[in-house]
């Protein structure tokens, strides 16, 4: 692996931005080894403002001048993106890297010359803070190597795990769309802590640091959260109290059905996208 890589993003939007600083800020690329097409002027330069990365107009650009080609578009416009690029792919010299929830392996490849290396990942968020969950499946012409810089392109930016890709829509309704969950319960407990008389400031950071703590103690412990659960909950305590409130709203039953809605959410994406290609 080359001291620095050279990074192409098709697609400059948050996604692209937040995995881009990543990989900056793990010393896998520099700036300059980076750039981003994009047709909105205004993601292009959200995006050099938060990398410091290139940023132009011209996909062509981008493919003649990276080896590692993110695919950072909607899966909505990935059949169009496909069809522009095709002509411009060397199997021998670009890996390409779709991070568009849905969109198959299969698709893809259909659309792509004969053994175009591809693998497609479901990455999420907090990359930018390096600390993204991510899951990967190879296409049927990626390399053992490729699979591993891969790896190694998202493990510098949180964890990184292999899956079969008939996980992939399930990895999205749960990491993928997962943070915005989170981010909703971090100010549902701040509003709970406002509302018994807590400065706002206050309440949020106690509220993001205790989930912040809590998942932390599940990954260190290799604890089930129903065993480190019960160490929190005192017979008769404040605990139990509020873990009752929690399923008389059917707390638990609602984040599953959530989960499963966006996964079914992803498959759906993926369909009409293979429709449309």
């Amino acid at each position: 692996m080359p001291a620095t890589l050279k990074i192409g993003f098709i697609g400059a939007g948050k996604m692209a931005a937040a995995l881009a600083k990543g990989f900056v800020t793990a010393g896998l690329s520099a700036p300059g080894d980076i750039m981003a097409s994009d047709p909105a002027e205004g993601s292009r330069n959200d995006f050099v403002t938060a990398t410091g990365a290139n940023a132009t107009a011209s996909t062509p650009e981008v493919l003649r001048s990276r080896d590692i080609i993110f695919l950072c578009v909607k899966p909505g416009h990935m059949p169009g993106v496909l069809k522009e690029i095709s002509g411009q792919i060397s199997k021998s010299r670009h890996l390409l890297i779709s991070i568009a929830a849905g969109v198959s392996l299969g698709s893809i490849e259909s659309a792509l010359p004969d053994g175009a290396r591809v693998i497609r990942v479901m990455p999420n968020t907090p990359a930018l803070v390096g600390a993204s969950a991510s899951a990967l499946a190879a296409g049927k012409a990626a390399r053992a190597a490729d699979m591993e810089i891969a790896t190694k392109l998202f493990s510098a930016v949180g964890i990184a795990c292999a899956v079969p890709e008939a996980m992939l829509d399930a990895v999205t309704g749960l990491s993928g769309s997962g943070p915005a969950y989170v981010y909703m319960f971090i100010e549902a407990l701040s509003d709970g802590g406002v509302s018994c008389g807590l400065p706002r400031d206050l309440a949020t950071r106690l509220a993001a640091q205790t989930v912040l703590g809590a998942a932390r103690m599940v990954l260190q412990t290799g604890m089930h959260p129903g065993a480190l659960k019960d160490m929190v909950t005192s017979p008769g305590g404040t605990t139990i109290q509020g873990l009752h409130e929690l399923e008389q709203g059917r707390f638990r039953g609602t984040v599953i059905t959530a989960v499963r809605a966006a996964s079914e959410k992803s498959r759906q994406l993926g369909q009409k996208a293979a429709t449309t290609a």
